[in-house]
């Protein structure tokens, strides 16, 4: 695959290349539970398909451990990469595989152990109990698979391998759609042949996720990486919020198989029928909010990169198209639940089943109420993931919580019980809710849209490059000099005394303004230690931005300090190249006097800064920083003194 460019290459192109396999593998996940549960509606029936739902909790527990892990890496990944931080991110990684891998098979074992409490929790009747124990059996020994190989499909995602996420997850719903029939109707397997199925293609995607463990391309892991280290708190802070969301769907699920099990056994309806077409439509739901959670969750290597180097421009057009394609979806799921809603069930139940009338009535009921506006929806789930990949978990996480927690189970008992609603209390509450929290989410989004706007940029970072007049006759000094030489101080010197410009640090802002990045940025890179600097392509782009303003700059007579400027201006006619240095002491003193720094400390850092400078100057100009051959004039600047060397340069330059 082509390496891309989350930086600098087109947002449309970068959301196609990683929403859509998002997309793609989260429908797949939802197939895996659809599959399973029209086979078992055609062959086991009503009580089948209220079995896959009591048991469907289960599988929100594993995916919200998977989200917890592999959500929060992806995030990380993303944020230090775009940092620059490699070896950070090789070490969390690690970490993350590590722990992920124990925890989901400890998840695994709890499950299994504990699943008879677990399943009468989960609001099962005494009619469904049998065929939930068998199903879920199977299921609990399928939560190592599907922990640990759907936590790292989104880290392979971050990695900018969206197509190899996507196959992932595609080969183990082919298996699982091709066992299905053989399983349930081939050997007469019922409940426990949907579950095996669904498991075998567990286990194939899981091994596929170990093969990709050795090919990663953004960070190279080694042995020592893999120790659990502290970092991996740092990744469940950031996956918090994507927990919360799962679990608090899981909370949702758990109170609703039990209210409408409760409430619709005072109504022709029964206890079954709203359990199993609240899980049917649950699923058929999930469709919906797979293609959101894609999208969003397909964003967060652009977001999040972006975020780390301070592209606040490109966040914000990320965010514009992830929030209109979102709301566009979610229009139209919300027309298709409202308008057929009997056809999206029909394929779940046979007609030779003796609650086929109503359980087409009670369909077609819940989702012109309940899910009357689910549409909304999609600002919600949108919010709260963009929010976790720009590193604000606390706000993502409150999102995730207010729906469902915060204001529809309390609204729904109020409905139900308070108002004696009953039944129709719990239906009425969905929109309700989802009005509440989409004026709430509007708000948020809005606030943490506004932080990236233009009006937060400092005044030096909004500074543009000077027009320049086709008249002008340029004459340009570049200074090079050593850390502690004075020499920044002898080009402002020259510059008053010229008359001209002077250029150094306005040269950052000029520079972010031409790459797109942040002032604080660009100044990050600039300060970076030599053995981090140049592992991260933005350096690369930083350099030939930073090029270009020196070229633009040199159409005028200015002063510009380091930056390569007389590598860069080598081929100008009128460019005078300096070199200022000095002795050892003389920049000790002059670091400690001018920068605060204690003797020992102004020692190392005189050392390491022009180790540094002649590292990045080797490298971009392929020579050395210190040969006399690439300038018309060296000086030592102590041994003249400050005044006298810019008086000297100032006689030389009007002779010029």
């Amino acid at each position: 695959m082509k390496k891309m460019d989350l930086g600098k290459d087109n947002i449309n192109k970068l959301l196609f290349s990683f929403a859509i396999p998002c997309v793609v593998s989260m429908l797949i996940n939802s197939v895996y539970n659809i599959v399973d549960q029209i086979f078992i509606g055609k062959g086991v029936g009503t009580v089948g398909n209220a079995a896959t739902n009591v048991i469907f909790p289960l599988v929100l527990v594993f995916g919200a451990v998977a989200s917890l892990f592999g959500n929060g890496c992806s995030a990380n990944l993303s944020l230090k990469l775009g940092e620059g931080k490699k070896k950070e991110a090789s070490h969390s990684l690690g970490s993350f595989i590590t722990v992920t891998f124990f925890v989901s098979i400890f998840i695994g074992v709890l499950s299994y152990l504990f699943l008879p409490q677990l399943v009468l929790f989960f609001g099962s009747t005494e009619t469904v109990y049998p065929y939930a124990l068998s199903y879920g059996r199977i299921i609990a020994l399928g939560a190592p698979f599907v922990i640990f190989y759907t936590a790292l499909a989104s880290v392979i995602r971050a990695d900018g391998n969206p197509k190899y996420s996507m196959i992932l997850l595609v080969v183990g719903a082919i298996i699982n759609l091709i066992l299905d029939p053989i399983f349930i109707f081939g050997f007469h397997m019922g409940v426990e042949g949907g579950a095996l199925a669904t498991v075998i293609g567990q286990a194939v995607s899981f091994i596929l996720a170990l093969f990709y463990i050795r090919r990663m391309k953004s960070v190279k892991l080694e042995r020592k990486d893999f120790v659990p280290n502290k970092s991996i708190f740092r990744i469940m802070s950031l996956g918090l919020s994507s927990f919360i969301t799962q679990m608090t769907v899981l909370v949702l699920f758990v109170f609703m198989n039990n209210v409408l099990t409760r409430l619709g056994a005072n109504t022709k309806f029964g206890m079954d029928i709203p359990l199993s077409c609240y899980g049917i439509l649950s699923k058929i739901n999930s469709l919906y909010i797979s293609s959101i959670l894609g999208i969003a969750i397909g964003s967060q290597p652009i977001l999040g990169f972006n975020y780390g180097a301070s592209n606040k421009k490109r966040v914000q057009e990320t965010l514009k198209k992830v929030l209109k394609i979102n709301l566009i979806i979610g229009l139209c799921f919300n027309l298709l639940f409202v308008l057929f809603p009997d056809v999206l069930v029909r394929f779940f139940i046979s007609k030779t089943d003796v609650s086929y009338d109503l359980f087409l009535e009670f369909s077609t009921l819940f989702c012109r109420s309940f899910l009357v506006i689910m549409g909304l929806n999609a600002l919600e789930i949108t919010t709260s993931i963009v929010i976790q990949s720009l590193g604000n978990v606390f706000k993502a996480t409150l999102v995730s919580f207010t729906r469902q927690i915060l204001l529809f189970i309390p609204i729904a008992l109020i409905l139900s019980y308070g108002f004696s609603f009953g039944l129709n209390g719990i239906l009425y509450a969905g929109p309700i809710a989802d009005i509440i929290c989409f004026l709430f989410c509007i708000f948020l989004f809005h606030s943490e849209y506004k932080k990236l706007s233009f009006d937060s940029l400092t005044k030096l970072e909004r500074k543009t490059l000077p027009e320049i007049s086709s008249t002008d006759k340029p004459f340009v000094i570049t200074i090079s000099r050593e850390y502690g030489s004075g020499g920044r101080y002898v080009g402002q010197l020259l510059a008053q005394e010229l008359g001209i410009p002077f250029y150094d640090k306005d040269i950052i802002s000029f520079t972010a303004k031409e790459a797109g990045f942040s002032k604080e940025y660009v100044e990050k890179i600039e300060e970076k230690n030599s053995s981090v600097k140049f592992e991260n392509n933005n350096d690369d782009r930083l350099f030939v931005a930073e090029t270009k303003v020196i070229q633009k700059l040199a159409k005028h007579s200015c002063v510009i300090v380091g930056r390569c400027a007389d590598y860069i201006l080598k081929d100008d006619v009128n460019v005078l190249k300096i070199f200022l240095y000095s002795d050892e002491e003389s920049k000790i003193n002059r670091a400690i006097k001018y920068y605060g720094l204690s003797k020992d400390l102004a020692l190392k850092e005189v050392k390491k800064i022009n180790k540094e400078r002649a590292k990045h100057y080797k490298y971009y100009t392929g020579r050395d920083w210190f040969s006399h051959f690439n300038y018309d004039i060296s000086i030592h600047v102590d041994r003249f003194g400050i005044e006298n060397v810019v008086t000297y340069l100032k006689t030389y330059f009007d002779k010029k």
